[in-house]
């Protein structure tokens, strides 16, 4: 055996080049004995020998020689080092073998893709400006919490979260927001995916109804399919999600997942009256509200809207709130708000089956929003996505306004552009645009379920692009409508 041929061969690859020498040479006898290139039985040569014909180090092979011992590829004896019997049994995998007979599972395989690349290509929806943000005083804030930290923070944290950021969300939640709660029914999750899992989880079981609203979140959609869920797509209208009395006698939820404050996709307002009309209606059915407030901190025109959580007392409302939109995605943190009799129960499980950490993350965003940090950078982004939504709403009424409408463009981060062609393929009008580089999600793959006739037009989300690049890009966007009308 050539084994300075065999080793200049197998280092040759740029692959391998990076490697270290006793990495590298582990690697190549280790793939010899799997191709059968070193037999059964076959004897390594001394380790002196092969050190001098490779010219590496003796101690290079002694530990390729040690690590192969140790995974039982080949055995030392009295008179040097073998192969051993049992390294022929775990043969490489064939180029031509047949696949792999297991993959995912049908829950799994059910579960829809998503909607939308989330890049910061123009207009990807949920996207914030993320050059906007203050990056040198979050890196500031974040080596105070790591200096701060005691030894036992180290372990694994509390499941429900730092009790510093739950207090400081309770205190926004209650000016901002309107809810009713304390710091003890707030639970500190990694995002809204996260918490769409563990409402589904904690309080539904397999088989249950969930309503979501038509067109509506497709990560919601995906959250209750995993967890097997039966979703039923609500119509959405001008007010919001319109249930009918039929739809309760006939299709009892358990679930019912809504965004009032600004409906994803089409931006829509869920009205008083129904908000009202669907806390009683739950509360008689004995299901739970799921509401998601994503980006109603972003409110352009009139006053700030109140959550639904704050409408009534003990309202059964799971209300969900995130990072990802008012800072940025990376963040990786979220939150539920629970009722007060479910935060003991919800816990408990939480002990069980959810242990937590990041402990610097969750105090640095405390000191955030304690020290008001947190509510000055939102001041800057709503006025700085009014003007980006502006920007918008101008360039699509002056290049598209004689075939689409405008919805949804009163808060939030994207706003809805309906076609007036209900037979309009805006499915192969996205893929299109994509291909330019323009990410402008179908509205009609955003339906859930056939009870509803789909929206046809695009989710177009503007934080993230300068008024500047508006008019070229609905430009794109004008082209690709009337060349594939």
């Amino acid at each position: 055996m050539d084994y300075q041929l065999l080793f200049s061969r197998y280092t040759a690859t740029p692959a391998h080049a990076r490697w270290s020498r006793q990495r590298q040479l582990h690697e190549c006898l280790r793939s010899a004995i799997r191709t059968g290139t070193l037999g059964s039985g076959a004897r390594l040569p001394a380790t002196r020998t092969l050190a001098q014909e490779l010219g590496v180090s003796r101690n290079t092979v002694l530990y390729a020689y040690d690590q192969l011992a140790t995974e039982g590829f080949v055995l030392p004896d009295r008179r040097g080092t073998v192969v051993a019997d049992a390294a022929a049994a775990v043969p490489p995998p064939a180029r031509n073998a047949a696949p792999l007979r297991v993959g995912l599972s049908k829950r799994a395989l059910a579960v829809p893709t998503r909607d939308a690349p989330e890049t910061p290509a123009a207009f990807a929806p949920g996207v914030p400006a993320l050059k906007e943000f203050p990056v040198t005083l979050w890196r500031r804030l974040l080596d105070r919490a790591w200096r701060g930290l005691r030894t036992a923070q180290l372990n694994y944290a509390e499941p429900t979260g730092e009790a510093a950021l739950r207090e400081a969300i309770a205190s926004h939640l209650r000016v901002a927001r309107g809810a009713l709660l304390d710091a003890s029914q707030v639970i500190i999750t990694d995002g809204t995916q996260s918490s769409l899992d563990l409402c589904a989880r904690a309080f539904a079981d397999a088989g249950d109804k969930v309503w979501i609203e038509s067109p509506g979140y497709q990560g919601a959609l995906a959250a209750f399919k995993a967890a097997q869920l039966k979703p039923m797509g609500m119509v959405v209208d001008s007010e919001g999600i319109a249930p009918t009395a039929a739809d309760w006698q006939r299709h009892p939820p358990k679930l019912i997942y809504v965004t009032p404050s600004h409906q994803y996709p089409t931006g829509s307002v869920l009205s008083l009256e129904r908000r009202m009309a669907l806390i009683a209606q739950a509360r008689s059915a004995a299901a739970l509200i799921i509401e998601d407030d994503y980006d109603s901190e972003f409110r352009h025109d009139g006053p700030p809207l109140s959550c639904m959580q704050g409408l009534a007392a003990d309202a059964p409302v799971l209300y969900l709130g995130t990072f990802s939109k008012t800072m940025f995605p990376a963040l990786r943190i979220g939150f539920v708000v629970v009722p007060a009799t479910l935060v003991a129960p919800l816990s408990l499980m939480l002990a069980r089956t959810a242990p937590r950490g990041r402990a610097a993350d969750q105090l640095a965003l405390a000191e955030f929003m304690h020290s008001g940090q947190f509510s000055l950078h939102l001041r800057r982004m709503r006025r700085l996505y009014r003007q980006r939504r502006d920007a918008l709403v101008a360039a699509l009424e002056q290049q598209l306004g004689d075939v689409a409408d405008v919805y949804g463009g009163s808060a939030g981060m994207h706003l809805a552009l309906r076609l007036h062609n209900p037979h309009a393929d805006d499915a192969a009008m996205s893929r299109a645009l994509l291909a330019q580089g323009v990410v402008a999600p179908a509205l009609s793959e955003q339906a859930i379920g056939t009870r509803v006739q789909p929206w046809r037009g695009f989710l177009l989300g503007y934080a993230q692009v300068p008024v500047e690049q508006m008019p070229g890009l609905v430009k794109k966007l004008a082209n690709v409508v009337h060349q594939v009308r």
